[in-house]
């Protein structure tokens, strides 16, 4: 987290939003656990259930459905959702599985994160997956948290460069 509000607020300023499922509010809270969050951060929503990644996020009922809720394009409509429901310039989402599970064939835990940054001419996209062989679910979760948050802004130190 070092460093995100400097980024953030450099000029042109930009906001973020998040949308979580996975991690369930981790990402969040170590956003707003830094102080100066309230000048950047808009907000965001754990969406754990497929009606609301649907209701809030706009995700699409039809893929989300067949892929459990877990895949790329879910992660990356979510971003983009919470890009559009707080007004951000920027969002991250998480998706995924946390555990392992038997009845979707999971071995090891993992997540599809993506990072959504609505600029004019369109949207950036970057997503990837991520996999946490022998994590426990609270492990997985930190984990997958804490690389999201470096991503973002390992992102955001690329495109101040420019």
């Amino acid at each position: 987290m070092n460093g995100l509000k400097k980024l953030m607020l450099r000029p042109p300023r930009l906001t973020l939003a998040v949308a979580e499922s996975l991690t369930c509010g981790r990402v969040q809270a170590a956003i707003g656990a830094e102080p100066g969050a309230s000048a950047y951060f808009r907000g965001g929503v754990t969406a754990y259930s497929l009606e609301q990644k649907v209701k809030l996020l706009g995700v699409n009922r039809a893929h989300a459905r067949r892929v459990n809720c877990v895949s790329q394009r879910v992660a990356v409509e979510m971003a983009r959702g919470a890009c559009w429901l707080f007004g951000a310039d920027l969002a991250v989402a998480t998706t995924g599985y946390a555990e392992p599970s038997r009845a979707d064939r999971v071995k090891v835990p993992r997540a599809w994160w993506a990072l959504c940054h609505w600029k004019r001419g369109g949207a950036v996209i970057i997503s990837g997956l991520l996999e946490l062989p022998g994590a426990t679910r609270g492990q997985a979760q930190a984990r997958i948290a804490e690389a999201v948050l470096s991503r973002l802004a390992r992102y955001l130190r690329e495109v101040r460069k420019r």
